[in-house]
């Protein structure tokens, strides 16, 4: 599918993901709402709590450091423990200093006195924020994200991730948000695949894609449209409707 939409790509960061102890739901969450409001997701990686491995994605996704990509959002590491290493690693990555930030401190402080909480060294960390760093406000929690750069750094807790997403989206630049329609075909993909890759070569300006399913004891292949223009994604599921003859 062509498109001149800002790109982007999402860094998961945590040992327990690639371990298999935690199952990711910021990625999928996040990528509904990139598609959403027209900003193409072009990869989503993964990495360790480790500073080199997390600079080195920053560098090889950050279009601004050199990278493949407008935009990237991280999740993880951005707590009160010892592995909680992102702010670090994204401070060096951009080459700034790292602080404790007077708007984060003060954020924290007011919703620690509302709980009763003390301020401690380890709840402090997470007012360590890159000098020059825009804050991304936590409607759950306080601690704040921020964003450096193109790279938008975000906790990994589901529901502070979301607060954080919403927060952070009315500053995006958006695109065109893409068309999708859908025909579902009682026929496996083995019998659909002809059809659909000519269709795909009148249509170039779109995405077609083909996801087979099992129900019962038949196959079946959902075939997928997508592009920027609805008159074109109409156009392609007309001419293949009639190549298969639906």
């Amino acid at each position: 599918m062509q498109s001149d939409n800002p790109t982007a790509a999402i860094l998961l960061i945590g040992d327990e993901i690639l371990s298999g102890r935690t199952r990711d739901a910021n990625a999928h969450h996040l990528a509904g709402v990139l598609n959403a409001v027209g900003i193409d997701l072009r990869e989503i990686r993964v990495v360790p709590d480790d500073h080199a491995a997390i600079v080195a994605a920053l560098k090889a996704l950050d279009r601004s450091l050199g990278g493949a990509w407008d935009m990237v959002f991280t999740s993880g590491g951005i707590g009160p423990t010892h592995d909680d290493i992102t702010a670090d690693a994204v401070a060096d990555a951009f080459g700034a200093e790292i602080e404790i930030n007077a708007d984060a401190r003060r954020m924290m402080e007011e919703r620690w006195s509302r709980l009763g909480v003390g301020i401690n060294e380890n709840r402090l960390r997470m007012a360590r924020i890159p000098r020059g760093a825009r804050l991304i406000d936590n409607a759950v929690s306080a601690a704040p994200g921020f964003s450096i750069g193109g790279t938008h750094v975000m906790a990994g807790v589901p529901d502070v991730f979301r607060s954080m997403i919403e927060s952070l989206l009315p500053r995006l630049t958006a695109g065109r948000p893409p068309v999708s329609e859908s025909i579902e075909v009682n026929r496996p993909e083995s019998e659909v695949a002809d059809g659909l890759r000519e269709i795909a070569r009148a249509f170039p300006d779109l995405s077609l894609g083909s996801y087979p399913f099992r129900r019962g004891d038949g196959f079946g292949t959902n075939l997928v449209v997508r592009g920027l223009d609805g008159d074109r994604v109409a156009q392609a599921l007309a001419a293949l409707r009639e190549r298969l003859a639906l």
